[in-house]
């Protein structure tokens, strides 16, 4: 059974910082590109980070530019999310995604192969 598991969520004040760690288990996931994508009460899920196997790519939201970052231990099967100068705009359940490919994982929720749960991130002001 295939599972991404995300962990690391919480409540902060705004300013802080967390780390968001996602698992994968289940199957090898080599050639996967993996992300995070976040939804807010009331909105759609929408894509916040990409990375692509090799670490070669790196695709963000133009919202978290410059303040999160994404990266991967492919020996390890886990994706990262280091998240800095968190803002109250920030808060969402955050969750981690594999697809095949990145450009898919960037532009088309429906291509997305495999889902964590979600993990909450709340930001208070």
């Amino acid at each position: 059974q295939v599972q991404l598991v995300e962990s690391g969520g919480g409540l902060v004040q705004a300013g802080d910082s967390l780390r968001l760690s996602c698992a994968a288990s289940g199957r090898t996931f080599v050639g996967y590109a993996m992300g995070w994508f976040r939804q807010a009460p009331g909105k759609e899920r929408e894509f916040v980070a990409g990375i692509s196997w090799s670490v070669g790519s790196r695709y963000y939201a133009d919202s978290v530019k410059g303040r999160f970052t994404i990266s991967r231990d492919n020996a390890k099967n886990t994706v990262y999310l280091q998240m800095n100068s968190l803002k109250p705009e920030d808060t969402a359940v955050y969750y981690c995604a594999a697809s095949r490919s990145l450009a898919t994982l960037r532009q088309d929720l429906r291509g997305v192969d495999y889902w964590g749960q979600g993990t909450q991130v709340t930001v208070s002001s």
